[in-house]
């Protein structure tokens, strides 16, 4: 195996590597885990996560939207839990309430919590559609302030699209 070092300016990106800081503590720290296992749990639990959710999304399609709701909250929840495999869930729940982060957190939460409110109290398929794309948006939206100048890029993009 062949190591490329560079030498970069570390403190320019503090506050975006947030993520891999105190990385040697996880959640599931007792399982005695190794960082390859870590990731392969992360990576485990992001696409099951999303397999429960594209199930969800099929059962929408014939028309059983609570079932959508379940699985779709169930499936967000099981790719969430894959972030305990890296950085635990303090370290995660501290990192999502940053002030560059809030936004996106309140609107990604709320999200989830109206996909179940519109199928189960108010029954609106239409509601239902547009709080899962509205999860998703925000979640990409998150993860992009784990990117150096990604949400910079974004929205110089959109801006030329629009």
């Amino acid at each position: 195996m062949v190591y490329c070092r560079r030498n970069i300016d570390t403190n320019s990106l503090k506050n975006t590597s947030e993520l891999f800081e105190n990385n040697n503590s996880s959640t599931f720290d007792f399982l005695e885990l190794s960082k390859t296992q870590r990731i392969y749990g992360f990576v485990g639990c992001v696409a099951a996560g999303f397999a429960i959710s594209i199930v969800g999304g099929i059962l929408f399609t014939t028309g059983n939207v609570t079932s959508f709701a379940l699985l779709y909250t169930i499936g967000v929840l099981v790719s969430l839990v894959g972030t305990g495999f890296l950085i635990g869930f303090k370290r995660q729940l501290e990192l999502m309430f940053k002030p560059v982060r809030l936004i996106a957190t309140i609107v990604f939460i709320s999200s989830i919590v109206l996909v179940f409110i519109s199928a189960y109290v108010i029954g609106s398929d239409a509601l239902v559609l547009v709080f899962a794309v509205t999860t998703y948006l925000a979640y990409i939206w998150y993860s992009l302030s784990y990117i150096p100048f990604a949400r910079d890029l974004v929205k110089r993009m959109a801006g030329a699209i629009f």
